[in-house]
């Protein structure tokens, strides 16, 4: 209780929480796409539900590595050398799930592309063969992959557990709160779902690229998305307006062939 008391009348702790807080927040949106994305394919009763399941195995997961931090902290010693290159736990754990988010992403691309016919189909009554068991596998073993991340970075940034304990439960009722929207968002912009596993392809190299020891800074990556969903919200826009113009276009001549019919 003393350590809390002093924590919160220090300054420095407080900047340290909102600091690990917008981490957090910005490493679980990688999270979040991933699972409303996978979520989307189920029937539509099943993906709230889907969704608190796995932003919940986060919530838990986070907090249970946190409760191993010495544990965590010897993750990132190596334990298998290969290609004159040494592997650490934490290395290995990147690229499995960097190589899953790359095969998974793929897929789902393909599938979107060749299905596009049948998206609403499937979307409505749960066609591909993916169950809500078999999703919530799906987003578990990448809740693993991020939360290892998340957390050593948490570790990186601060030694007061009070601190990272907090940053993770605000990141993560962030993202429970911000899930359904976001889902929404995507099943009602289809081209966005495109756009969407395409980051997810990009953060499946990156994740590749960090397990074999090559540093990709995330602003560079976290940048390039921001232009992308730029130039893709202004192809909304023009779209939005394209079809306003042909609405009043019909509009106008459903009342002029009215008029002509009535003289």
């Amino acid at each position: 209780m003393d350590t809390l008391l002093t924590l919160a009348a220090d300054p420095a702790a407080w900047a340290a929480l909102l600091t690990l807080v917008v981490m957090e927040v910005v490493l679980g949106i990688d999270n979040l796409i991933f699972i409303s994305i996978l979520s989307n394919k189920l029937p539509e009763a099943h993906r709230a539900r889907t969704q608190r399941i796995g932003i919940m195995l986060a919530l838990v997961m986070r907090l249970a590595l946190l409760g191993t931090v010495a544990w965590i902290a010897r993750l990132t010693e190596p334990v298998l050398t290969m290609f004159d290159h040494a592997f650490s736990w934490r290395d290995l754990i990147l690229l499995a799930g960097g190589l899953f988010l790359v095969w998974k992403a793929t897929r789902e691309m393909h599938h979107h592309v060749s299905h596009d016919a049948d998206e609403v189909t499937d979307a409505a009554v749960g066609v591909g063969g993916l169950t809500a068991t078999a999703a919530i596998g799906q987003i578990l073993l990448l809740d693993l992959v991020f939360s290892v991340d998340s957390i050593i970075t948490a570790v990186g940034m601060t030694d007061h557990l009070p601190i990272m304990f907090i940053a993770v439960i605000a990141a993560v009722t962030a993202m429970l709160f911000a899930a359904r929207p976001l889902s929404k968002f995507i099943e009602r912009n289809p081209t966005i779902v495109t756009l969407a596993l395409s980051f997810l392809l990009v953060i499946g190299m990156t994740l590749i690229a960090e397990g074999f020891g090559s540093h990709v800074p995330k602003g560079y990556i976290y940048a390039a998305m921001t232009f992308a969903g730029f130039v893709e919200g202004m192809n909304m826009l023009a779209r939005r307006r394209k079809l306003k113009r042909g609405r009043a276009i019909a509009t106008e001549k459903a009342r002029a062939d009215d008029s002509s019919l009535a003289s």
